[in-house]
């Protein structure tokens, strides 16, 4: 295809959106919205789906399959992208997003309408998480095409401006799965939300599922890969030359190293840490945290679309490189001043309270503990992991060989036990919890319900002083996320050559995200109770957020100039 001329160019960005590409925006960006909501939707009620289908397992066995399974669909989403990703640059773009929804919808149903343990035994759990991982897959396969079939439509010069009304589904949906959960429970009441009612926002997926295959049913193969298929030029081995080939392997490595490791960790530090940070560290309900964070993305969902129409500007790199270093220079801050904010009593205490572990360093193993259950037996390991589950701030001296370790707080020292030793664990770990915590509070720790912890009832009470500077906080992370992601799709879609490039484009994107991103909750309170520090989790996102910035900059070229039908 010949270059669009100059006056073509300056034409496309100026003119205002055809009603053919608004359809193809909003064809592309609903059914994202939906596959999101379903892929979320697991995630949030993670524990009552442990409950029904792993009740065969002790609760916090169950609790670890459920999450487990969790995990799996994000796991499997770069292999998706593999499978999806071939598909879609053999056979078309529509067509395989068009089976990615498909897949994703019916799986959700499934879930839905599964009999639980009793009721079918041993079957239950395997189809359950059959599902999950065929959602991973899906899923792994939904964004490549949305965002490469959106950018295929988008006249040049506008790629960011189009691209990013999908970089808006994934909020969206979190946004949407929490709305529907919370109007389900609130219609049912907890007992029967737990016993039944947590099936009808999967069920309703099977609306949403027939809506956006109506919708997607109408359009239009991309101009693009149709160029590409009269031209004969497209890709006969999509993966072989995709990542076999080192001139574009490189080019994919760069994309995961320069571009989405850091944009994963910021998006994920930005809505789901945060989320977490509150509720397990300092202690604010879930009802209210899950307020905060929906006010911010409320407040900062449309950036999404800002910064992309930015990218057209003044090019993708910037803004995202831009992203990464200032989340990376203003993580420890900002955090520190939600905890000042969110729980006062708590920041005072970390700062003027000292506690200490005394114990035998031969007895003190690792904390990695992903998904809370594991079960510490040694003295100084039961006495770390109850200080990081309290947040409290601790640091470890040498003890004597084989004693007991000890945690002095303030004036008082109480000794910890060993739970392989004593002959009842469970009332030596009540004991334990007792004297602890009334030596904590007796130093300055606050109770889990401290008045002054922050504590909404309804949204409007957003306006409390105390709120307000929390969300204005929370803004500014999802900022951060807007800036990484708003432009992300665009620069994918402008790397990579038109016949490998739905492969090549979604292996990275889900690595960093799927991998980089989805296990960075776990992997960040690991760190934090392993050194006693409330904020020694945020290194990860940190770390990962500053190389992508020095990788991107010196790496990275900048493609917002580039001819997408050009297949160089």
């Amino acid at each position: 295809m010949t270059t669009p001329s100059a006056a073509a160019n300056a034409n496309s960005r100026t003119r205002p959106m055809s009603r053919a590409e608004k359809k193809v925006i909003f064809a592309s960006s609903l059914g994202t919205v939906f596959e999101w909501y379903d892929f979320y939707l697991y995630g949030a009620l993670a524990s009552i789906i442990g409950a029904q289908f792993f009740s065969q397992f002790p609760k916090q066995t169950a609790d670890i399959f459920a999450l487990l399974a969790f995990a799996a669909g994000f796991l499997v989403r770069p292999f998706g992208a593999l499978v999806f990703g071939r598909l879609g640059d053999l056979v078309g773009r529509k067509y395989t997003f068009l089976v990615t929804i498909l897949i994703m919808g019916l799986s959700t149903f499934i879930v839905g309408l599964l009999p639980n343990y009793e009721s079918i035994g041993l079957a239950a759990p395997i189809i359950l998480i059959a599902a999950r991982l065929l959602q991973g897959l899906a899923l792994g396969g939904e964004y490549g095409g949305a965002a490469t079939y959106v950018a295929e439509h988008a006249p040049q010069g506008r790629r960011g401006f189009y691209t990013s009304w999908i970089q808006t589904t994934a909020t969206l949906g979190l946004f949407l799965s929490l709305l529907i959960i919370l109007a389900t429970r609130t219609y049912y009441g907890e007992a029967d939300f737990a016993k039944f009612g947590w099936r009808i926002p999967f069920l309703v997926s099977v609306a949403l599922l027939a809506i956006s295959l109506w919708i997607r049913l109408q359009l239009n193969e991309s101009p693009a890969f149709l160029k590409m298929k009269e031209d004969g030029t497209g890709s006969k081995a999509p993966l072989s030359e995709a990542f076999g080939n080192w001139t574009n392997a490189k080019i994919v490595l760069l994309a995961l190293l320069g571009l989405t490791m850091g944009q994963g960790v910021v998006w994920y530090t930005g809505q789901f840490y945060a989320l977490f940070f509150m509720q397990s560290i300092l202690k604010v309900d879930g009802y209210t945290a899950n307020l905060l964070i929906a006010w911010a993305l409320l407040l900062g969902t449309g950036f999404f679309i800002f910064f992309g129409w930015l990218s057209d500007k003044v090019g993708r790199k910037p803004i995202i490189m831009l992203g990464c270093l200032l989340a990376a220079l203003t993580y420890f801050p900002i955090f520190q001043m939600i905890t000042a904010n969110a729980n006062p009593a708590l920041q005072a205490a970390l700062q003027n309270v000292e506690a200490t572990v005394i114990a035998d360093p031969t007895n003190c193993g690792n904390l990695f503990n992903p998904v809370g259950t594991r079960v510490f037996t040694s003295s100084c390991d039961i006495a770390r992991d109850f200080l990081a589950r309290n947040s409290v701030k601790y640091s470890r001296v040498a003890g004597p060989a084989d004693a007991l370790a000890k945690i002095k707080v303030g004036s008082s020292e109480v000794t910890a036990y060993d739970a392989a030793k004593v002959p009842d664990a469970k009332a030596a770990a009540a004991a334990f919890a007792k004297t602890m915590l009334a030596a904590l509070q007796s130093a300055g720790y606050p109770k889990a319900d401290d008045p002054g912890i922050v504590k909404m009832r309804n949204p409007i009470d957003v306006l409390q002083p105390q709120a307000a500077k929390i969300v204005g906080l929370l803004f500014v992370l999802v900022l951060y996320v807007t800036m990484v992601y708003g432009p992300i799709a665009a620069a994918l879609v402008e790397l990579f050559p038109t016949r490998i490039r739905y492969t090549s484009m979604s292996l990275p994107y889900h690595i960093g995200n799927g991998w980089f991103g989805g296990l960075l909750p776990a992997t960040a309170f690991a760190m934090v109770a392993q050194t006693g520090n409330i904020y020694f989790g945020l290194w990860y996102p940190i770390a990962f957020a500053f190389a992508t910035f020095v990788i991107g900059v010196l790496f990275v070229p900048e493609t917002k100039n580039r001819d997408i039908y050009a297949d160089d």
